[in-house]
């Protein structure tokens, strides 16, 4: 009930649509009904005409009590009847009947129509909205989430849990609201008729409902393995289309093959194995539904014969009795419906359990109660006695501490390993400090919020990370207001407006999935322009010319030195010739600070960053 309740809720955040999709039902309901009773009188002039040609004197009723309300419905319809056949005869009656018939069925399906068109507008707003939740989610969960899980499974929750929760949003308002409620009609007409099989249709009823809801009790099990195996799929899947030069390139197309068939052919068996019991349901529903209707056509039929045979009266007659076994059959409809929408909020109970994982993730990385509001920076950034690590008892840095004053350019160099990467990831708080703290003008960059502290801080990466966009909205992203000069001043500095304006449409050409279309060079070049443009006083580079070819290291780099005039920077360098002017090298070994200086420091003490020098032969 957990999760029929939170469907529920979610689809009362679209009110007016939930309310008139209510109302819409329950008109539906009431005509249904009402087109089915209609054929009462229709079935008692055309199987017994003698009685409907008796003209009988008719006493218009009245309505007693609230108790008497079908049987004044009933009298009132009889004695209208009679009038409209003393007045226009056996075929107007006819006639008229036809015609009400007929607008009962327009409206019932007119209101049938409104309900499903308001709906349409309700399940597809709450998708929306759950799946805006956890992209913005997902955009804000800690790097640390990411090296830990798989992307595909986030996919997954985003596209076929989701499809699971608009399903489920199909059924809450009608098995709550349009299914209960045609029960109650439906029963209170067939108590009305006849109580004594009315009561013995409905012992007959709950044996088809235990049978059926048996069949649900696993489906939230079957459909929660079924979700995290294709999970498991979008991963493989996306990790191969991002890894398909190299497994091109190693031949490993047949070992991928086999790999994937092996994931595919588990999810498929695990899905056939859910369809297979959700369609179960419905043949069962029918089966057992025809059942429970055969044995009541029995049991009213021997009452109608027994009472035939004795010369009394069965309670309802001939035509009643048909008019009971339709309306009863339209009964089964609603109990099915409330049987088939309880499995789908099983199969969604599990994909609301999955999505709830996401979304309610704690912040790792949390802003202050009472931030600092900065505005500018003016001194220095600071790390004091600083430690880190990923996980307990295994340290990525140990006690780190030095100064980046403003204007100046600081290197980070050392094997792979040794906290380079992770001492810039501390900057803009993509990681909390584990000890000690790292401050800004003095001020500790915990009081800060997340925007504002990285409002300071522009980021090359040695990947560039591009999208599937044009040049000029790359460069310009997450600075939407920047003009058109301002774009191609950026990427003037970058080293980049040339081989811009030589593509086939300059600065609107798209460079396809992570810019694709460009050489490594040139997609570095547009991350520079993109840093430049954000006009961040804070620089941090990392590695950013390690990946690229001599002749694009040189544009790059000098795109680089363009970049670094009159911002402070922190550079992570793999190619110690790029760092020779930096300010101040900060050398370190297994998370721990070993050597400080510049450049011709360094090498006078002959320690260990003059041997990575020597390595890279360089003096």
């Amino acid at each position: 009930m957990k999760g029929l309740k939170q469907i529920f809720n979610l689809a009362f955040t679209q009110k007016k649509h939930a309310y008139l999709t209510i109302l819409s039902n329950l008109f539906y309901v009431i005509f249904n009904i009402v087109s089915l009773v209609l054929f009462i009188p229709f079935l008692k002039l055309i199987f017994n005409p003698e009685e409907s040609t008796r003209v009988k004197q008719v006493i218009e009723p009245t309505l007693q009590s609230s108790k008497d309300l079908f049987t004044f419905f009933g009298d009132y319809y009889e004695y209208f009847m009679n009038n409209f056949i003393v007045t226009y005869g056996e075929k107007g009656a006819l006639l008229f009947i036809c015609i009400t018939v007929l607008m009962a069925f327009f409206l019932k399906n007119l209101f049938r129509y409104g309900a499903v068109y308001f709906q349409s507008h309700l399940r597809m707003a709450v998708v929306r909205d759950i799946r805006q939740d956890l992209y913005s989610k997902a955009i804000r969960l800690p790097l640390s989430h990411y090296s830990e899980e798989r992307k595909g499974d986030l996919l997954s929750r985003m596209t076929s849990d989701l499809n699971e929760i608009e399903v489920a949003l199909v059924y809450v308002l009608e098995i709550i609201f349009r299914e209960p409620l045609a029960i109650i009609i439906s029963l209170g007409v067939l108590f009305y008729w006849s109580p004594q099989l009315t009561i013995f249709s409905l012992i007959l009823l709950p044996i088809s409902g235990f049978l059926i809801s048996r069949i649900g009790k696993s489906l939230k099990r079957a459909s929660n393995k079924s979700q995290e195996q294709m999970g498991g799929l979008l991963s493989r899947i996306e990790e191969s289309l991002g890894g398909v030069r190299i497994i091109k390139a190693f031949g490993a197309e047949n070992e991928c093959d086999q790999t994937f068939a092996k994931d595919n052919l588990e999810h498929q068996k695990s899905v056939t194995g859910t369809f297979r019991r959700r369609d179960l349901a419905s043949p069962l529903n029918e089966f057992f539904g025809a059942a429970v209707l055969l044995g009541i056509v029995w049991y009213g039929g021997t009452l109608i014969l027994d009472a035939m045979d004795q010369n009394t009266k069965a309670g309802l007659d001939g035509q009643e009795f048909i008019a009971f076994i339709v309306v009863f059959s339209q009964l089964l409809r609603p109990i099915g419906g409330i049987a088939g929408g309880l499995t789908a909020m099983k199969k969604a109970e599990a994909s609301l359990e999955r999505i709830n994982a996401i979304l309610d993730i704690p912040e790792s990385i949390e802003d202050p109660i009472n931030p600092i509001l900065k505005t500018d920076f003016n001194d220095k950034i600071e790390f004091k006695n600083v430690d880190f690590s990923y996980a307990k008892g295994f340290k990525v840095l140990d006690n780190i501490n030095f100064e980046i004053k403003k204007g100046q350019t600081v290197a980070l160099v050392g094997e792979s390993g040794s906290g380079k990467s992770t001492i810039s990831d501390l900057i803009p708080r993509f990681y909390d400090v584990t000890g000690g703290e790292i401050l800004i003008d003095g001020i500790n960059i915990k009081k800060l919020t997340k925007h504002n502290l990285r409002e300071f801080i522009s980021i090359v990466t040695q990947e560039s990370i591009l999208f599937n966009d044009t040049i000029e909205n790359n460069i310009k992203f997450g600075n939407s207001k920047a003009t058109k000069t301002q774009i191609i001043e950026a990427a003037k500095i970058a080293n980049a407006h040339e081989f811009i304006v030589n593509l086939e449409n300059g600065y609107q050409t798209n460079i396809g999935d992570r810019g694709n279309k460009l050489s490594g060079g040139q997609k570095q070049r547009i991350s520079i322009a993109r840093a430049i443009l954000s006009n961040a006083p804070i620089m941090i580079l990392d590695e950013a010319t390690s990946a690229l070819d001599t002749e694009s290291e040189k544009i790059v780099q000098q795109a680089l030195d363009n970049l670094m005039k009159n911002h402070t920077s922190l550079v992570i360098a793999h190619r110690l010739s790029t760092i020779r002017n930096a300010d101040v090298i900060i050398v370190l070994k297994k998370g721990v600070i070993v050597e400080m200086g510049n450049h011709e420091t360094l090498i006078a003490e002959n320690g260990y960053y003059k041997s990575l020098c020597d390595i890279q032969q360089i003096t």
